[in-house]
């Protein structure tokens, strides 16, 4: 049987697919990130009209074919779960695909199901079971495998099928400029330069860590992520989690002794030694603003309150959990007040009844104990 779908490798005969401009395309990439910040895009899969299209994006002169496609303001592009994907378009194409529609995300605000993978939805919609035999593929290599090209193809057959449904369930529910704020949210992420403002927070252990050490760790986690980005190597190469908590939370006393330090560990930085002490040393212009990585009692009881109100919203809107407001948003709200993360749709919904509780502040809820 000849296979439905077409390699393309040179730029015309992409855009030839593309003289009767679609209203959407269905779209997917295949990308190698396992030594880099960056995902390095391998391959991008494109269901146009009839037709399903393996695009070459390894070959000269598509990427900037691809690119005018992705900008096009008049394509839909319906992706699945697509984060990491427009990070890989924007870093090989200089352009993040919008409009979006993510069908992971729909499915989500649907009330279908929360961080549904594509095989699920394929099947409960569709009623075809797909395979996953090529998920930890090589797709850098060429040229690639009957079974690689089968796999990737069948990444977008079934995407225009699916945003059928999604978007009808959506229209019936209301919902739909619920979908557009968060794909919007999404593209405007991939523009970003990627890096966290407050990478310590996701250091559970620099909870015990005084104000001072949890500045010095931030220094550090900060100078690290922009290093690795700007170096396209794995942030963990560079300096990982565990070394960079130790030098916060004991500082050695000079460069001398932090040389000394990163010469016991054989993962250390060594080569970086000068760059690591500039960061740790350096005062960062906003870290009076820093929220700090907290754990005491009073801000279980808390999260437990504002988290038991969320599922009550959630289940009255038939949302999945987790679909209002993650836990690490709503530590981040506790920490910093800062609504914007929640989006125009989530606030309206949230506020009314979070807001008063963050007011009375945890002194004024019952204990566990009392609760139960």
């Amino acid at each position: 049987m000849e296979p439905d779908y077409q390699w393309i490798a040179e730029p015309g005969a992409l855009l030839s697919r593309f003289e009767t401009r679609p209203s959407r395309i269905g779209l997917d990439t295949e990308f190698i990130r396992e030594r880099t910040w960056w995902p390095h895009l391998a391959l991008a899969q494109i269901a146009v009209h009839d037709e399903i299209l393996l695009v070459d994006t390894q070959a000269q002169g598509v990427n900037e074919a691809l690119r005018g496609i992705l900008l096009d303001e008049g394509i839909t592009k319906v992706m699945h779960s697509a984060g990491e994907d427009l990070i890989a378009l924007q870093h090989a194409c200089d352009a993040v695909p919008a409009p979006l529609f993510d069908t992971q995300v729909a499915a989500a605000i649907a009330g279908i199901a929360a961080g549904a993978g594509y095989q699920r939805l394929v099947a409960d919609i569709a009623g075809v079971s797909l395979g996953k035999g090529e998920t930890r593929s090589d797709w850098s290599r060429r040229p690639l495998s009957e079974a690689q090209l089968a796999y990737a193809a069948d990444d977008v057959r079934h995407l225009f099928e699916l945003h059928d449904h999604l978007q009808a369930r959506l229209m019936e529910l209301g919902r739909l400029d619920w979908l557009r704020e968060d794909c919007a949210r999404m593209v405007a992420n991939a523009r970003g330069n990627g890096l966290e403002r407050w990478p310590h927070l996701a250091i559970r252990a620099a909870q015990y860590f005084d104000t001072a050490a949890q500045h010095r760790l931030l220094r550090l986690l900060r100078w690290r992520d922009a290093w690795a980005r700007d170096h396209d190597r794995p942030r963990s190469w560079i300096l990982d989690n565990e070394l960079a908590a130790t030098i916060a939370r004991t500082p050695p006393a000079d460069p001398a002794a932090l040389k000394a330090l990163l010469d016991r560990h054989p993962k250390a930085p060594r080569k970086l030694a000068d760059e690591l002490w500039q960061a740790l040393s350096t005062p960062l212009a906003d870290e009076a603003e820093a929220p700090p990585v907290r754990g005491d009692d009073r801000d279980k009881r808390m999260l437990r309150r504002l988290q038991d109100v969320v599922a009550a919203q959630s289940a009255e809107l038939g949302l999945p959990d987790g679909v209002l407001a993650s836990r690490r948003k709503l530590e981040a709200l506790m920490d910093e007040g800062d609504w914007a993360a929640f989006g125009d749709w989530r606030r309206a919904r949230l506020e009314p009844v979070l807001a008063p509780l963050l007011a009375a502040g945890a002194e004024e809820l019952p204990s566990a104990e009392a609760r139960v």
